[in-house]
């Protein structure tokens, strides 16, 4: 035991001190998928930009699936088409995913189509979800 104190451990222990998981990547994946909430002001770091980025694909799966599109068909649709824009709107509104990101994974074009579209998108309803609450005073 006093060999092993003497020795030096910090190879070993690199993944602990670095990491967030112990495990496989299925297991990460898995522990990825079940994160709900929202990061708060003590979360950082690589471990919460991989729980947004799990969260922002469940949502595009949840969305395809709810149009009963498939992968392919992000790809032929046109960049502009309504249902496409919705799901955009969708996402910036429940994660932190950049546009650039948005518009890469639905097949949009540039980030600046995706502002203006979303910009376009904004003038023709009524904006947010939280807009359309009605407040009784």
């Amino acid at each position: 035991m006093e060999w092993r104190r003497g020795e030096d451990l910090r190879g070993e222990f690199k993944r602990v001190e670095r990491g967030w998981c112990l495990g496989g990547e299925d297991f990460r994946r898995e522990l990825l998928e079940q994160v709900e909430s929202r990061p708060g002001p003590s979360h950082f770091g690589e471990a919460v930009q991989e729980a947004e980025l799990a969260r922002a694909e469940r949502l595009v799966l949840e969305g395809l699936a709810r149009l009963g599109w498939g992968e392919a068909d992000l790809k032929t649709r046109r960049k502009g088409e309504p249902r496409k824009v919705e799901l955009a709107w969708e996402l910036r509104w429940q994660t932190t995913m950049p546009l650039g990101w948005i518009a890469g994974r639905l097949q949009m074009g540039t980030r600046g189509n995706l502002a203006w579209l979303l910009q376009q998108r904004g003038k023709s309803r009524l904006g947010t979800p939280a807009d359309q609450c009605v407040l009784e005073i």
